[in-house]
C-alpha cells in the first residue's frame, strides 16, 4: 500500500494577519485553521473533492471551551436549545456543565476543553458559526447573534433548507470542502497516484487505534481490534479494550501529533463524526467516523448522513473560512512558505 513519503511540518499560516484584514478582532475565542489551496482541482473517482477556490478548514474539530464560551455569550436563556444535558450527564464524552436558572445559565468547562464538542445538532452548529460570522457577540439568540449571518435561520430548527449566504466568511463546511481538506494531496506532492488518500492521516493503510500518538503518523482515535497485544489496536483507542469506556472517550484535538491530512487538519477520522452542509434526502450530510467506529468509517469511500436535529455523543463539527478575495494573497504566501519547508524535510 502506498505510505506517506514525508511528514507534515509544523503549518505556519498568516492566520492573526488574515483575521484583521478580514474582520474585526474579537476577544472571545481564536479559530485556528489551515490553507487548502490547489483550487481547482479536479473530484477523485467517488465524485468528491474538487474545491474551484482557495479556503481555509478549521485545524481542529470545534471544541468544548469554544463551545462554552459560545453558550455563555448567547445561552443565558437558550431559546432554541444549544445545550444538551448530556454534555454533562454522558461520561463518554462529558465536557460543559450548565448551573443557573432561564435568564441566568452560565456553563462551565469540565474535564480538558481541548476534547471535541458533542451533542450539537446541524442547528446548533450552524448558530455557533452565525455567531463567529457575527462577531461573536453577546445576547439573546437572535437576528445579529444566532439567527442570521452565514444562514438565515431566524428561528427554524428543522428543515434542510438552509444554504450559505453568500459574501460571508465562516460556514460549514461543504462535502467537498471537507472531503478536500481531509484526503486531498497532489501526485507530485507525494500524494496517491489518484491524489486522494483513502484515510484522512494521508496515508492507504488502516489508522491504528491509539490514545493519541506523537510517533505514529497513521493513528486516530477509532475502535479497532486485531487480537494482537501490544498496546494498541485492542479496541476502544482511549482505553485499548472492548468494553466501552467508562470515562471519556474523546482525545484532545491535535493529540495524534503526526496523523494531520497533507494541508495539517486533525482528527478528520476518528474522534467524532463531523456535520457538513450536504443535504441527503431529508437529512444532512456527515462525514469522518468517531470513536466508537471502526475503520470503514474514516474512508474516503463512507458517506453518511443523519437527521438535522439529531444531538450524539458522536457527531460535533468543525469550521471553514472563505477569505475575501483581498485576502487570497496572504493565502498565496502561506503556499510558498509550506512547499518550501515540505521541500526542506524531503
Amino acid at each position: 500500500m502506498n505510505q506517506k513519503s514525508f511528514r507534515n511540518p509544523v503549518i505556519i499560516v498568516l492566520v492573526a494577519i488574515y483575521s484583521l484584514a478580514a474582520r474585526p478582532v474579537s476577544a472571545q475565542i481564536t479559530i485556528n485553521t489551515v490553507p487548502v489551496g490547489n483550487a481547482g482541482n479536479a473530484n477523485d473517482s467517488t465524485g468528491f473533492g474538487g474545491v474551484s477556490y482557495d479556503y481555509y478548514a478549521g485545524t481542529h474539530e470545534v471544541t468544548v471551551s469554544q463551545y462554552a464560551a459560545f453558550l455563555n455569550a448567547v445561552a443565558k436563556t437558550d431559546t432554541y436549545g444549544l445545550y444538551n444535558g448530556s454534555m454533562a450527564t454522558d461520561l463518554t464524552i462529558a465536557g460543559i456543565t450548565r448551573s443557573g436558572v432561564a435568564g441566568n445559565y452560565t456553563y462551565s468547562v469540565l474535564g480538558s476543553g481541548n476534547k471535541p464538542v458533542t451533542y450539537v445538532s446541524w442547528f446548533d452548529s450552524a448558530r455557533f458559526v452565525n455567531w463567529m460570522q457575527n462577531g461573536q457577540p453577546t445576547g439573546t439568540q437572535a437576528a445579529g447573534t444566532t439567527e442570521t449571518g452565514t444562514y438565515t435561520l431566524n428561528g427554524a430548527t428543522t428543515g434542510v433548507g438552509f444554504t450559505r449566504n453568500g459574501g460571508v466568511t465562516y460556514g460549514l463546511p461543504t462535502e467537498n470542502e471537507w472531503y478536500k481538506a481531509a484526503y486531498y494531496q497532489p501526485a507530485a506532492q507525494g500524494g496517491d497516484s489518484d491524489d486522494y488518500w483513502l484515510y484522512p492521516t494521508a496515508d492507504n493503510a488502516i489508522p491504528n487505534s491509539r490514545n493519541g500518538s506523537l510517533t505514529d503518523p497513521n493513528s486516530a482515535n477509532l475502535f479497532r481490534d486485531d487480537g494482537i497485544a501490544n498496546g494498541f489496536n485492542g479496541g476502544y483507542a482511549v482505553n485499548n479494550s472492548t468494553t466501552t469506556p467508562s470515562g471519556n472517550a474523546l482525545t484532545d484535538g491535535g493529540a495524534f501529533s503526526l496523523a494531520d491530512s497533507y494541508y495539517g487538519t486533525f482528527d478528520q477520522g476518528g474522534n467524532v463524526w463531523e456535520w457538513s452542509e450536504a443535504v441527503i434526502g431529508g437529512n444532512r450530510g456527515i462525514r469522518g467516523g468517531s470513536w466508537s467506529g471502526g475503520e470503514s468509517s474514516l474512508r474516503a469511500t463512507t458517506r453518511n448522513s443523519f437527521f438535522p436535529v439529531n444531538e450524539s455523543g458522536i457527531i460535533g463539527f468543525r469550521v471553514v473560512v472563505v477569505p475575501e478575495p483581498g485576502v487570497v494573497a496572504l493565502m498565496t504566501l502561506g503556499f510558498v512558505m509550506l512547499v518550501w519547508k515540505r521541500k526542506r524535510s524531503l
